[in-house]
């Protein structure tokens, strides 16, 4: 089975917001977008990013209400420090200050205005 693509897709109330935050603080760009969807992408990310709001009539029923509630989105980043700046010059506010576990990742995490972590993150080791 060759996959071609990977996304993940989150169900939030604020798609326009979310996608937002992720174009202007983690230079996404707009790949598609409808109303209640969008879907971003970075050349360097690996996969889509795709918004769809809570409630569409074209999720199945069991999941239109849920919320992206216990995803992080895990950004691996060269120069951890230098990112952390950048944010917090931006007036990004940080949720999770600069932390180092004992298995050598190094993270920090910021949230959405719908409530969705980004983590940003780089290893002490070659642990990758």
């Amino acid at each position: 089975m060759p996959i071609t693509a990977s996304a993940v897709s989150l169900n939030v109330d604020d798609v326009a917001a979310s996608s937002a935050f992720l174009t202007e603080h983690f230079g996404f760009r707009e790949e598609a977008a409808a109303d209640g969807f969008v879907s971003l992408s970075r050349p360097d990310a690996g996969m889509n990013v795709v918004y769809l709001r809570r409630g569409l009539t074209s999720l199945p029923e069991d999941q239109r209400d849920d919320h992206a509630d216990g995803v992080t989105l895990a950004f691996v980043v060269d120069d951890l420090e230098a990112e952390l700046a950048r944010l917090t010059a931006e007036g990004v506010t940080v949720t999770m200050p600069l932390t180092e576990e004992p298995w050598g990742e190094r993270a920090f995490q910021v949230t959405d205005p719908n409530g969705v972590i980004v983590q940003l993150v780089d290893w002490v080791s070659a642990v990758r």
